[in-house]
């Protein structure tokens, strides 16, 4: 299993070398490149959400991505800091046209539909996606098949 870690600044011009990475190592991992779109699009998405929210609740702490090659399976957890207090019995539950319960109390926070807005287009793009969030932040763990890993020379 093969793992390839991201922190960055919670600063939108980050989100895009996010994505590029996602792409990169999604391509050695395996995924089909007509997939590879949905990839960079849903990275995009769940770390613009992190960064929004880290920056709407004055959280410096850096946003996390974990890329994960397993066999088989490529996937993507991208982590907020922002805390949600009395979710943790909500926790796994996964997204189904754009709404779940973890979600639905980061956006109140936040205090518009942006946040709901993108899980939706999240769950568009990725088939196997699933969102969690406690007292120590919320995740977006996205998942794709990769048949056959690339080997480097």
């Amino acid at each position: 299993m093969a793992t390839v870690e991201l922190r960055f600044s919670a600063q939108p011009e980050h989100v895009r070398t996010a994505r590029l990475v996602a792409a990169a190592v999604a391509r050695r991992a395996g995924v089909d490149e007509a997939v590879l779109d949905e990839v960079r699009l849903a990275v995009g998405e769940a770390c613009s959400r992190a960064v929004g929210l880290h920056r709407s609740h004055g959280i410096t702490a850096p946003v996390r991505v974990v890329l994960t090659e397993e066999e088989k399976v490529f996937s993507i957890e991208v982590g907020d800091e922002v805390p949600t207090p009395g979710i943790a019995a909500a926790e796994d539950v996964p997204v189904s046209g754009g709404s779940d319960v973890a979600g639905e109390a980061h956006e109140t926070e936040a205090g518009d539909g942006e946040d709901e807005m993108g899980l939706a287009v999240i769950s568009g793009l990725v088939d196997d996606v699933e969102v969690t969030s406690d007292d120590n932040g919320g995740v977006i763990r996205m998942s794709w098949p990769a048949p056959s890993a690339v080997a480097l020379p």
